[in-house]
């Protein structure tokens, strides 16, 4: 955010797929999709979020396909990616005027200083896109969860997570032309349902917190601030009654 910018109204979590910064070359990293994506948080700054992200890794390597090596490296594979694309993210932020930095979970000296809750607050504070790298940290957790958990220990008011479509269905959308689309659900929706939009302790998470969460179609990176303004333009779970 910029000194004259309007007093931070709201601070949110954003998650993004890895495969959304490779476009679509699918693998990789993609500068003008970056790009987007990066003026798009610049614009939800401009709009009085305080703002932190956290991407996946999975257009560089997913550690549960790889079959060949054990669950563990897999996931340690996994979380060095979501470095890579802290790195990339940070410098399309900067590049397009804005005030951003990486903390990673896992120590790494001389590139990244590592997450606290009171570090990550002091960044916001300020004023800067803080963008959480390296997952949890911990093996066999997502980075979705590694999403609801800094949102929580941040203090978020709503998680935004972009996906492939435009919200939460009932079946594969690109499987199954009649999958129904949910405008609104609860937390115990998707754990009963088994809806694979993210991963079960992500969703106890933001269920014991009462964090909402709207997902959203992010190949349109104008949707981060439509989501934001417009929560019907998504999928919203959580922050509703289960009357």
């Amino acid at each position: 955010m910029k000194e004259d910018d309007p007093a931070v109204s709201e601070r949110i979590l954003l998650k993004l797929s890895g495969e959304i910064l490779a476009g679509g070359a699918g693998h990789g990293i993609d500068q003008e999709i970056t790009g987007k994506i990066a003026r798009a948080i610049l614009d939800l700054a401009d709009a009085g979020c305080s703002v932190g992200v956290v991407t996946g890794g999975g257009n560089f390597i997913r550690g549960r396909d790889l079959r060949s090596t054990d669950r563990i490296t897999g996931d340690q594979m996994g979380m060095l990616a979501t470095l890579i694309n802290g790195l990339a993210l940070r410098d399309a932020l900067r590049k397009h005027g804005g005030k951003a930095t990486v903390l990673s979970s896992i120590p790494v000296e001389g590139i990244f200083e590592t997450f606290t809750p009171e570090k990550a607050e002091e960044y916001l504070n300020r004023g800067y896109v803080v963008i959480y790298s390296g997952g949890t940290g911990n093996p066999c957790l997502t980075t979705d969860t590694a999403a609801a958990l800094r949102a929580v220990q941040t203090g978020c008011s709503r998680l935004l997570k972009g996906t492939k479509v435009d919200g939460v269905y009932d079946s594969d959308p690109a499987q199954n032309p009649d999958a129904k689309r949910f405008d609104k659900l609860s937390y115990e929706d998707v754990l009963r349902l088994d809806l694979k939009v993210m991963d079960a302790a992500a969703i106890a998470i933001c269920r014991d917190a009462g964090l909402p969460v709207s997902v959203f179609d992010i190949w349109n990176p104008e949707n981060i601030i439509r989501i934001f303004k417009e929560p019907s333009t998504g999928s919203l779970i959580g922050g509703i009654s289960n009357d």
